[in-house]
Parts: structure tokens; C-alpha cells; sequence
């Protein structure tokens, strides 16, 4: 792979670190559905825990800090082009690539998930959950719908849900498209900072941003709030040549730096979800929340939270890191980061779960004391082994789906898009080029 060109540089780093983070994401949802007592750090209070309960190992099994992550990458990479002309003075191009990055972000947003979730209702009504809804996971389980009581009805829950994803997060055949509302707000929320500060000098830019990532960590916006203006804050420090020439000054101090951010980063998302007293390690982290964190948040969304800003800085910072992060396989996983996110769930639901469930047979619960039949038990997942084999293999499968996805799905949303653009745009406005930015 040729090394990318400079501006291409600044972000190549990026899309690989979003493609980890997708990944983690699916592992995440895959860990909910078959071993979510994972979720806490030990299996019992007295008990020890397992190697992917460990911290640092617990990260490959979480899917908060990706979330976060998509969040801080959003706010990086959608900020990074009109800072540059901001800072070279150029603002009337920053305003104007402000105005159709903005305009363009809904649409490459909703027309996707509008896809998905309409692709989901086609599996739905047509019994592809069939087999999810009796499934002994939970997670699976809950979150599978069962078909439409008529024809009628079935269009009116489809548009029904296609509504309400962007009202309240609310989607029974896509449950997960919850977050995509966040992080359209989080780029919304990167356009109007940056409309507001175009004119800004850009230490001050970076002061404005600081007290801005203060107040949506006070005001407990731990999900989206102080993640995107960590993102916008790291874009400028990348352009800032003081800094970085301050930086390049200490080569030792920037390598144990970055090293050290790397580290502490994967600590603070290794926090569990669940009973996080169970762990020494946890609880230390529970008291230390008490000293960094507004009262009555959530810890298990703030230290995801923290831990990716901590951590991308410390890449950002990491020649070695941004190179390995630079590589083709990366790159092809953040190519792919948001079909993934789109269909990983109804896949999960589908092909994994006919493949682990649908061989087993449901158990006979017997009869009551009155000699009534009980219903009988949820299907039991297939073997370790079975697991084992079928897991990866789902992988490999599922990214060639998205693969698919993003080769022909992604073009036609474009070119909607672009149809649109050019109905509504007036004939003297001139074409921004964007880049093809996944789940910002």
C-alpha cells in the first residue's frame, strides 16, 4: 500500500483505530448474548476471575468505549479540514465546507439506517427470528421482535420505528440504532462549534473547546458531549506546529508519554459494567470516580469514556502505533465500521443464532401439580466446541456482507444524497469535497 498523501496522513490513523473499535463492538454483542457474566470483573464475589475478565483483557469483550470512540472520531475527523483552512485563513472555504459537511451528514446518516431497519422488518415478518425468540440468551431474545398481527399493521410498526430511531432512539428491529441519534447530535454539535469559532485564533479555539468539554462533563453528557470536543481539541493540537515541534523535541518523553496514555487509557475502559466491587482493581477505580467524577453519573459510561480520549491521545502522539493502526487490514476494517454497525445485529440474530440454537431441541419442563403441560424451555446454545468453529467463521462472513455493503449500499445512499444536494442546493453553490466518514 502506497504511504497516503499528507493530508490523507492525518486521518488514515483514525478510520483504522474506528475499524478496532467496530470490531469490539460486534464482540460486545456477541459476549451479551452467550457469556455476559463476562460484563463484571470475577465471577462471584469469592470467586476469581477469568481471563477475559482481567483488566486490559476485559476491553476486547466491552463495547461502551467504542461508542465513545466513534464519538471522539467524529468530532477529530469532521473538524480536521476546516480547522486547516481556518488556520491558514482561508475561512470563507471552512464556512462553506462547514455548510455542506453539515447539510450532507443527515443524509448520509438516516438513509442508510433507514435501509437497515427496513431490512430487518423484512426478516422479521417473514420469521427469520423465529428461532431468536426461543433462544436461552437473553440478550438475543430481547432484543428480536416477533411478526405483525396483520399486513397493515406491519407497514404502519415499520414506519412506525423508522420515526421514532430519530425521536427518542427507540427502534424494536434495530435496537442498537439508539446510539445513531447521539452521534448525529455529536457532529451537529462539532459543525455549530466550529460555524461559532471560525474566526477565532486558534489557542483560543482550543481554550473555547477545553471549557466546553468541561461543561458536558459536569453536565454528565458522557456519551457523546465531552468526546466530541476531546476530538475537535486533538484535531488542533495535530495542527498545531508549536506543539507538535515541542513535542518532536522530546523524542524519549513523547514515546514513555504516548506509552503511558496507551496504558492508562485501556485501564480506565477496562471498567465493568457489572459489580465492579467483585475486583480490587474495580473498586479502586470506583473510589477514584468519586474524586473525577460529577455526582450520581454512571461510572461504567464515564471511564469508557475517559479511557478513549486517554487513549487517542496516546496514539495520536505514537508514530508506531498510528503505522500499525496505517495498515491495509485496519483501513479495511474502518472502511467497513458502519455497515458493520448496521448489520451486525440482525445477523447475530439470524445466521449466529440458527447456527448455535437452531440444532438443539427445546426441553420438556413436564406438567404442573395440576397435570397441565408447562411450556417448555428456551432452546440451549450448541456446544463449547460448535462455539468455537462458528464464531470465527461468522466473523469472516459478516465482513464479507459489509464488505458488499459498503462497495454497493454505501454509493447508492451517496448518490441519494447527492440527488437532494443538487434539488435543494442554489446553482451557484459549489461542491465541497467530503470524505467518506463512517459513523460520525
Amino acid at each position: 500500500m502506497p504511504p497516503p498523501a499528507a493530508g490523507k496522513r492525518d486521518v488514515v490513523w483514525a478510520d483504522g483505530l474506528r475499524g478496532i473499535a467496530s470490531v469490539l463492538v460486534v464482540t460486545a454483542h456477541i459476549t451479551r448474548s452467550l457469556v455476559p457474566h463476562l460484563l463484571a470483573p470475577a465471577m462471584s464475589e469469592k470467586l476469581p476471575p477469568t481471563f477475559f475478565q482481567l483488566p486490559f483483557v476485559r476491553c476486547l469483550v466491552m463495547g461502551r468505549a467504542s461508542v465513545a470512540a466513534f464519538a471522539l472520531l467524529a468530532g477529530y475527523v469532521n473538524s480536521l479540514s476546516a480547522l486547516k483552512k481556518a488556520r491558514a485563513g482561508n475561512t470563507e472555504a471552512a464556512l462553506q465546507g462547514i455548510a455542506k459537511s453539515a447539510f450532507r451528514r443527515t443524509g448520509r446518516f438516516v438513509t442508510p439506517a433507514v435501509i437497515a431497519t427496513t431490512l430487518s422488518w423484512l426478516l422479521c415478518q417473514f420469521g427469520a427470528y423465529r428461532i431468536a425468540n426461543i433462544s436461552s440468551s437473553n440478550w438475543i431474545r430481547d432484543t428480536s421482535p416477533g411478526p405483525s398481527s396483520s399486513f397493515a399493521m406491519a407497514f404502519y410498526d415499520l414506519f412506525k420505528n423508522l420515526g421514532t430511531t430519530w425521536l427518542n432512539g427507540a427502534n424494536e428491529y434495530d435496537r442498537i440504532q439508539w446510539t445513531l441519534t447521539y452521534l448525529l447530535k455529536g457532529s451537529m454539535m462539532t459543525y455549530l462549534t466550529l460555524f461559532a469559532t471560525v474566526y477565532v485564533k486558534p489557542k483560543w479555539r482550543m481554550i473555547i473547546c477545553a471549557g466546553l468539554y468541561y461543561f458536558k462533563w459536569k453536565s454528565g453528557d458522557s456519551l457523546v458531549g465531552f468526546n466530541v470536543f476531546c476530538g475537535i481539541i486533538l484535531a488542533e493540537v495535530s495542527l498545531d506546529r508549536d506543539i507538535q515541534e515541542a513535542v518532536d523535541r522530546h523524542p524519549y518523553l513523547r514515546m514513555v508519554g504516548s506509552a503511558c496514555c496507551i496504558v492508562l487509557g485501556l485501564f480506565f475502559c477496562s471498567y465493568p459494567e457489572e459489580k465492579p466491587e467483585w475486583a480490587r482493581w474495580s473498586d479502586f477505580e470506583t473510589k477514584l470516580g468519586h474524586y473525577m467524577f460529577p455526582q450520581g453519573v454512571e461510572y461504567a459510561r464515564y471511564y469508557p469514556g475517559l479511557g478513549s480520549n486517554v487513549l487517542t491521545l496516546g496514539v495520536m502522539f505514537n508514530d508506531t502505533a498510528k503505522k500499525l493502526l496505517s495498515q491495509r487490514f485496519f483501513l479495511f476494517l474502518g472502511k467497513n465500521s458502519f455497515p458493520i454497525y448496521l448489520i451486525h445485529a440482525p445477523m447475530i440474530r439470524t445466521v449466529l443464532t440458527w447456527v448455535l440454537f437452531g440444532f438443539s431441541k427445546r426441553p420438556d419442563n413436564g406438567k404442573d401439580d395440576k397435570g397441565h403441560q408447562l411450556p417448555p424451555g428456551w432452546l440451549p446454545v450448541a456446544s463449547t466446541w460448535v462455539c468455537l468453529i462458528a464464531i470465527p467463521v461468522f466473523y469472516v462472513f459478516l465482513y464479507r456482507v459489509a464488505n458488499l455493503w459498503s462497495n454497493y449500499v454505501d454509493p447508492f445512499c451517496g448518490r441519494v444524497t447527492q440527488w437532494f444536494e443538487d434539488l435543494v442546493f442554489r446553482d451557484d453553490a459549489k461542491t465541497a469535497s467530503e470524505k467518506p466518514l463512517l459513523l460520525q
